[in-house]
């Protein structure tokens, strides 16, 4: 039995670390919020550490999901002189590609292998087992982590060297960003003509407006509904990661800046733990 580690157990990491126990695997998990840690090792009959090193002591594989670059920085600390030599340390959190790539160097001369590994399918993905995770770092790495990630993933990408996976979820989150605000804006449209909603998507979701966004979005927003998983918070962190990658690179992202400036907003209207589609709160504000 592979013996893992997960650290981080938020709306993500908590049915992550719960799969891999599902499938068999020894699974000892932290949390900063210890109560979480309790409520988990109870679900799933695991094991639960105090701190980051007595977590990943003995693990073949530890994984972590967490909030952003400080927080991704203070655990790898923390839990780096626990880390036993050919173990790989795959981070699930989505971070800034050039954290991934110091974290690749430094873990290396510890002979650990590190794979930045963000993933997309939000809350219900987790829960079902079907994220898609898109992965930066050295091939062997991935190929060993990956029969534990397909506990939790449908879909797992070797995108290209370290940091590579986290530019690729920029490259997912700069495209979200785009298509959200355009069917903000249609079923903000359909209400002011006073066109039927259920009709206008039936007739237009089958043909080139299709998107994952229409299909499990489109009526909640037209119904004022946004308790669906990924918070605006989150997504401005991670389009605030895209954008300055973006200065680094001279790749021009015009509408993703707007969107990000939007999404402000939303903040200032307090939806900062709505999830993304309360984008069309912007335009219905008054209404």
């Amino acid at each position: 039995m592979t013996k893992t580690a997960f650290l981080g157990l938020g709306v993500m990491g908590f049915p992550m670390a719960g799969h891999l126990a599902a499938k068999g695997y020894d699974v000892t998990v932290y949390n900063r919020t210890t109560a979480k840690a309790d409520q988990w090792a109870k679900k799933y009959k695991g094991v639960q550490a105090e701190t980051p090193i007595e977590a990943v002591k003995d693990a073949d594989l530890v994984f972590a999901c967490l909030g952003d670059d400080p927080d991704v920085a203070a655990v790898v600390d923390a839990a780096l002189d626990g880390l036993k030599a050919g173990a790989v340390f795959v981070d699930h959190t989505t971070a800034s590609p050039s954290l991934a790539r110091q974290l690749h160097a430094a873990l290396a001369q510890k002979n650990v292998g590190f794979v930045d590994a963000p993933v997309s399918g939000g809350q219900a993905g987790a829960e079902n087992g079907k994220l898609s995770v898109m992965c930066g770092g050295d091939e062997k790495d991935v190929e060993t982590a990956r029969p534990a990630m397909e506990a939790y993933a449908a879909r797992i990408v070797h995108i290209g060297p370290a940091g590579h996976g986290q530019l690729c979820k920029s490259v997912n989150q700069i495209c979200i960003a785009g298509v959200l605000q355009g069917l903000s804006e249609g079923v903000h449209f359909a209400a002011k003509a006073g066109i039927d909603i259920d009709r206008v998507l039936e007739a237009i979701s089958g043909g080139a407006a299709q998107s994952w966004q229409m299909e499990n979005r489109a009526k909640t927003m037209a119904a004022d509904e946004f308790d669906f998983g990924f918070a605006v918070d989150w997504m401005r962190k991670d389009l605030r990661i895209a954008l300055a990658e973006a200065r680094e690179n001279g790749a021009r992202l015009p509408v993703t800046a707007l969107v990000d400036q939007f999404y402000g907003d939303v903040q200032a209207m307090g939806g900062g733990r709505q999830d993304t589609s309360s984008l069309i709160r912007r335009l219905d504000d008054g209404d």
